[in-house]
């Protein structure tokens, strides 16, 4: 009897332990997000799993082009949402869409990444110090920075850098 009582003490600490070191990881370091919509098609999908990184925006600015997941804008009915969108424009730039082609600065984005095309016009507007402008991969079925305006650099969550879910997909994004 001792030595079962002793066994279910090692066994119930090992799972105290595993639980809070993973309640520790997902609050301040990793989030698995799910992909709700089709905004970022092709790139993601919907029901996609993806894994963020929650602390890289302590030790380095968002890039350009990144996929980031944020806290929906307060002023819009995706306030208590996470989304997650691609990083077009950075604070203080000036970001002007001709026939589908982004221009920041007055010179032309090259984006490399795959997306669904649109040839839509925007702007000009310039990107205000504490924000970031922000579009769907799926640019024509995407409501982004283009609809709801500029994303607060607050409301950032961090940059999605790996797919694990569907596993035939699973990898680096």
């Amino acid at each position: 009897m001792l030595r079962f009582k002793h066994w279910l003490l090692d066994w119930t600490e090992t799972i105290v332990v595993a639980l809070a070191l993973a309640l520790v990881i997902r609050a301040f370091f990793l989030q698995v997000f799910w992909i709700p919509s089709g905004s970022m098609e092709p790139t993601l999908d919907i029901n996609d799993r993806i894994v963020v990184n929650k602390v890289i925006y302590h030790f380095r600015a968002p890039q350009r082009l990144e996929t980031v997941v944020f806290r929906g804008v307060s002023d819009t009915s995706l306030q208590k949402k996470d989304l997650i969108k691609r990083l077009i424009g950075l604070p203080g730039e000036t970001l002007v869409i001709k026939d589908g082609v982004i221009n920041i600065n007055g010179q032309p984005l090259v984006e490399t990444h795959t997306m669904n095309q649109d040839y839509a016009n925007f702007g000009p507007v310039t990107i205000p110090s504490d924000s970031y402008f922000v579009m769907g991969d799926n640019r024509p079925a995407s409501a982004d920075s283009r609809y709801w305006g500029f994303l607060p650099k607050k409301n950032l969550i961090g940059p999605a850098f790996l797919r694990i879910w569907p596993l035939s997909k699973s990898g680096l994004i």
